[in-house]
């Protein structure tokens, strides 16, 4: 077999955060070379960061990034899109395939933008991917084969968690793993407040908070035990954990997260039919 970083070439039109995310992501794992790594943007700054952190290369057109990419990703903002369309449209190739990172922009309005022939895939991503630490959701548009999945899949498992889902479930994905770390923040803010409450230095409070959730979340991750058996493993009877338990019952914690999922959810099938 051929050392898959030898051929693949990746094009970025839009050079901000996620994409350098991204491209650092891929060059640590070996998937893609540096050399391979092309960039767009309108913000000459953004390009020079990208270039500067990846050790890729930063051009004027997105018609340069498509001559010298295999796999393109759309890293723009919703708002730009209409005139990526139009650079982009008559000058994909068959060999070219498209992955948007972009915000409520559905398939099919990708593909009568692109044309109906591209071979598309779109990807939710979340801002832990800035540290390697993502969950990101991908779906396949009609043309997109098993093979394309397989190499979008590869590509995101490089900054973290990657999943394949219907595209109908992707609004889904936003009100969780998208908009989710602005949860976890505000949880770990909160628990850092009950230690410092409770006599502890701020900072101490907030370290022993953020690795709490962190130790928490790669526990369910590593052990596939579902979170309430984990939970009654550290729940004694009588004991500390279950009194916290009962004061976070009380106040509807559960309900509250769920109720902001559903929330998120439901504004980002708003945007989407907007």
């Amino acid at each position: 077999m051929t050392d898959p970083a030898v051929d693949l070439r990746v094009g970025f039109i839009g050079a901000g955060q996620m994409a350098t995310a991204l491209a650092k992501g891929f060059i640590a794992a070996t998937t893609v070379t540096p050399e391979a790594i092309v960039a767009c943007d309108v913000v000459p700054a953004a390009g020079a960061k990208f270039v500067q952190q990846t050790r890729g290369r930063f051009v004027s057109t997105t018609r340069e990034v498509a001559r010298d990419s295999s796999v393109i990703f759309l890293a723009v903002k919703p708002q730009q899109m209409d005139q990526v369309f139009t650079d982009l449209r008559d000058i994909l190739r068959p060999e070219h395939l498209i992955v948007s990172i972009a915000a409520g922009i559905p398939l099919k309005t990708l593909a009568a933008g692109l044309g109906p022939q591209v071979r598309l895939i779109r990807v939710m991503p979340n801002t832990p991917c800035l540290v390697g630490c993502g969950a990101s959701a991908f779906s396949r548009g009609l043309n997109a084969t098993p093979e394309d999945a397989a190499l979008v899949q590869r590509l995101l498992s490089n900054v973290g968690l990657a999943l394949e889902v219907p595209e109908k479930l992707l609004d889904a994905v936003t009100g969780l793993s998208g908009s989710g770390p602005a949860y976890v923040y505000q949880i770990i803010e909160a628990l850092s407040d009950g230690g410092v409450r409770m006599g502890l230095p701020r900072e101490i409070a907030t370290k022993l908070a953020a690795q709490t959730l962190l130790g928490g979340a790669q526990m369910v991750l590593s052990t596939g035990q579902h979170p309430g058996t984990l939970k009654d493993a550290v729940t004694s009877p009588g004991g500390t954990t279950i009194a916290g338990l009962h004061e976070l019952e009380r106040g509807g914690l559960r309900g509250i997260l769920m109720d902001a999922v559903e929330a998120a959810t439901e504004r980002a099938q708003e945007l989407g039919a907007s």
